[in-house]
């Protein structure tokens, strides 16, 4: 891919996740389920957007994920990083959430972390 490809491409991401988060805040009550997706790994975090910080987090690249064996590859190390990030909101009594697929299209990882996390309790 040549660089002025991978620029326009970055280019329409953000201006996706612009308009995604002109819509989408979260808070207190019902925080900003965020999902990053790199290369290699997947990010995500619960985020009350009033108070500025972030109330959980989970990533593939944690020593429990990284020492466990997950079929499925990255989409599998994406349900995983799903269920965990659930498991945690639930520890702080977070049920409902907002997603922000962050620009990102809904399928593939952001779909599989997406997923899983309403199967383990989350609600949106």
């Amino acid at each position: 891919m040549s660089q002025s490809t991978q620029k326009k491409k970055a280019a329409s991401r953000l201006r996706r996740k612009r308009h995604i988060r002109h819509a989408v805040s979260g808070s207190a009550a019902r925080p900003r389920l965020s999902v990053y997706r790199s290369l290699t790994n997947i990010y995500a975090q619960l985020i009350d957007d009033d108070a500025g910080r972030t109330l959980a987090a989970a990533a593939s690249l944690e020593e429990v994920l990284r020492t466990a064996t997950v079929e499925g590859g990255k989409s599998g190390r994406a349900e995983a990083v799903g269920k965990l990030l659930a498991e945690r909101a639930k520890e702080k009594g977070i049920v409902k959430v907002v997603f922000d697929r962050n620009g990102f299209r809904f399928h593939g990882r952001v779909k599989a972390l997406a997923e899983a996390a309403r199967k383990a309790g989350l609600e949106f």
